[in-house]
């Protein structure tokens, strides 16, 4: 059964799609089965593995809003074992649709429930706020990944979000927990930034990976031609940063797991890369 890790931080700009997107790939490499559901209006992981924002495209919101199947919604990415069930802009409607539902804040739990068996880990990008689509998320989640950028504003609304966690907690979802934090465009040059990292580390200690991603411009480049930085430039630094983070995520996850390098032969569907 599937283990489900909502990736969230309603502080926009902190590595939060790039990274559920690129650890999402390393382990489906690395022989993790993983569906990855992109819960936010931009749609960005969407494009971030390919996926063309078409008319007649089944999305998130068809399975919301129109009780669409949900094996109509998933689609193959070219990584095997890499699923998503793509968004688009008319997500935004969503939050208004489900304010009138019955049991608003389990609809995308009871979704999942369907198709929580086909997977290892199914990995939520949550949009960069704290509304009903979110807490939909938690509620649905068995744990949050939190992505926070290394910069003297990090921790701002740090606050807000750990108290949504614990509400989420109390009344929806008693199981749900932190999976671990991520410090993200990190540039070790930067005294600043260090010191950040370090507070970072205080409030979250154990919690915080060793792995940091810094700050890469392979990594910034590699959505806007649909790929994974695992097929874009593997041989990069921010794609070093990112197997090193999911080689981390499945060790804290005591699962054994086929290793890999950047020199590895990544297997396609439809062929090798």
């Amino acid at each position: 059964m599937a283990k489900i890790i909502s990736f969230t931080n309603q502080k926009g700009g902190v590595g939060k799609t790039t990274t559920c997107v690129n650890l999402s790939a390393y382990l489906a490499v690395m022989g993790q089965k993983i569906l990855i559901l992109d819960l936010d209006p931009q749609g960005n992981a969407t494009s971030g593995v390919g996926i063309e924002k078409k008319k007649g495209l089944k999305t998130i919101y068809d399975l919301i809003d129109n009780e669409c199947p949900i094996d109509e919604a998933i689609i193959q990415t070219r990584i095997e074992n890499l699923d998503i069930i793509p968004s688009t802009v008319d997500l935004a409607a969503a939050e208004i649709s489900l304010v009138s539902k019955p049991n608003r804040e389990k609809i995308l739990k009871n979704i999942l429930e369907e198709v929580k068996d086909s997977y290892d880990f199914i990995m939520i990008d949550c949009q960069p706020s704290l509304g009903l689509l979110t807490v939909n998320a938690l509620t649905a989640s068995d744990s949050v990944i939190i992505p926070m950028q290394c910069e003297f504003y990090a921790l701002d609304g740090l606050t807000q979000l750990m108290n949504t966690i614990r509400l989420v907690k109390l009344h929806l979802n008693p199981d749900l927990d932190v999976e671990g934090v991520v410090r993200t465009m990190k540039d070790n040059r930067s005294n600043l930034i260090n010191q950040v990292s370090q507070e970072i580390i205080r409030f979250f200690k154990s919690k915080v990976y060793e792995t940091y991603i810094p700050r890469n411009i392979r990594l910034a480049e590699a959505p806007s031609h649909g790929l994974p930085i695992v097929l874009y430039d593997p041989a990069s630094k921010g794609a070093e940063a990112y197997l090193s983070l999911a080689e981390e995520f499945l060790n804290r996850n005591k699962i054994k797991y086929k290793s890999i390098t950047k020199h590895t032969k990544i297997k396609l569907r439809g062929g090798e890369n």
